[in-house]
């Protein structure tokens, strides 16, 4: 027998499995129903039936990913991109050439443009107009009186976010606009995902009116942000500039509607997010006035009793685990979808290509594997000698891997300089009539939270 002669031995063929199917569908509807019915619920009851389990939305098989390991290795994988249900139904919204609908090359390319504006360095230069448009905040409230935290949190997510990345001076007015309009569209969005009717929401109805009404004023929004800057003649060092004068792969200027899809995906999922946030602290802040009480404290100790600065954020360190555990009980992105682009595996099941997968972030960061006392808000467990013991990508509130949100320290840097600049000022107590309890659509928020400044 010569070497030449012996063959190496073929591995065994690893036999992929057909992930479980979950059970409670109906009808025509499968089990869009109760992800219309209860979202948060059911997608947290995922976790009973397996790590991938299978869903029927309509006529359509959808794959739902239950635990951290797999949903980092879903984010951080070449076989599947940002598409299915969700992204769907946000296309007439943020488009398909901004940088979040966006895959492949035009995708990284959108990412260079945009990612010096967030460069760990670039931050402290929109530290003045973060502290000015915080402590307005709190100077505009008086004791006693009553806050409409949906309205006031947009104001200044949106006045931040204009004044920082777009340079733009159209504030109030058009916050409350952006406010209004996507309170109406994304609820209308969450519906067309999971219980996707098609042709019927092209009908005159009521609730199809209102949303085509809403989504117009959003797109004329960001076309008044763009001609007012076009108009001026000015290039101040922003991003809107850096969209101005960008080039596509063969060195000519972006299109407009590239310009359009991006503004709208810098000013509308942002704002809506760190509006929601904003909410969702008050809403911890008025639950749990010893944190509160602990917050104020740590400021105090850093400031030296002065007003809060961007320069202490660094600092806060319970500040900042309070908004860190307010994000892992109270996501504003809540649920999020990919799709195979080729025959795949995840977790040793069988995921054909084509295949829309569905994962969410308020279940995994609220799994009692993962979390101690998952349920209960404990800023303390990201604590170094804690945070040790929780799983990889268990939280994960900005993704990872190429899709990971290039905002994220702009926005913890925001966060928690509202935080620090609210616990300090007041004490706050929800007022009969509020409603602290999540409204799903797109994003999560309170339904309709409305508290008490309580000077201190």
């Amino acid at each position: 027998m010569t070497v030449e002669s012996v063959q190496p031995e073929t591995p065994p063929a690893v036999q992929l499995r057909e992930p479980p199917r979950a059970g409670g569908g109906v009808p025509a509807l499968g089990h869009g129903w109760k992800l219309a019915r209860d979202p948060l619920a059911f997608m947290s009851r995922l976790r009973d039936d397996g790590d991938v389990v299978r869903l029927k939305l309509g006529p359509k098989t959808v794959y739902a990913v239950t635990t951290p390991a797999l949903t980092g290795a879903l984010a951080l994988s070449n076989d599947f991109i940002i598409a299915g249900p969700l992204w769907e139904s946000l296309e007439g919204l943020l488009g398909k050439e901004g940088v979040a609908t966006a895959n492949g090359p035009r995708h990284r390319r959108q990412r260079r443009t945009i990612q010096p504006a967030f460069r760990l360095d670039a931050i402290p230069a929109y530290g003045p107009i973060m502290e000015e448009e915080a402590h307005a905040l709190i100077e505009r409230w008086k004791p006693g009186e009553t806050i409409d935290c949906t309205s006031e949190s947009f104001r200044v997510a949106v006045r931040v976010a204009a004044r920082c990345l777009l340079r733009g001076e159209y504030m109030d007015e058009r916050a409350e606009r952006l406010c209004v309009a996507l309170a109406t569209v994304f609820r209308g969005m969450y519906r067309r995902m999971v219980v996707p009717l098609g042709p019927l929401y092209n009908l005159p109805l009521p609730a199809n009116r209102e949303f085509n009404r809403a989504l117009a004023d959003l797109h004329l929004l960001v076309d008044e942000i763009v001609a007012e800057r076009r108009a001026s003649g000015q290039k101040p060092d922003d991003l809107l500039t850096a969209l101005l004068e960008a080039k596509d792969d063969n060195g000519e200027p972006i299109g407009e509607q590239e310009i359009h899809d991006q503004v709208v995906a810098i000013l509308t999922p942002g704002s809506e997010t760190i509006a929601s946030t904003i909410m969702w602290l008050l809403h911890m802040l008025a639950e749990h006035p010893e944190h509160a009480d602990r917050v104020r404290d740590e400021v105090e100790a850093v400031t030296g009793g002065k007003p809060v600065a961007f320069a202490d954020v660094r600092g806060l360190r319970h500040t900042n685990n309070v908004v860190v555990e307010c994000i892992r009980l109270r996501p504003a992105v809540w649920i999020l979808t990919r799709r195979a682009v080729r025959d795949t595996e995840l977790g040793g099941y069988r995921i054909p290509s084509g295949a829309d997968i569905i994962y969410s972030p308020f279940a995994i960061q609220r799994d009692p594997r993962s979390f101690e006392r998952n349920l209960e808000f404990d800023p303390d467990r990201w604590l170094p000698d804690r945070v040790k013991g929780i799983p990889k990508h268990a939280m994960s509130p900005f993704s990872v891997g190429n899709r990971k949100c290039p905002s994220d320290h702009f926005s913890m840097a925001m966060l928690t300089l509202i935080t620090a600049a609210l616990a300090t000022r007041y004490r706050f107590e929800q007022v009969a009539g509020s409603k602290g309890d999540p409204r799903v659509g797109i994003t999560l928020r309170p339904h309709d939270l409305r508290v008490r400044p309580v000077a201190r």
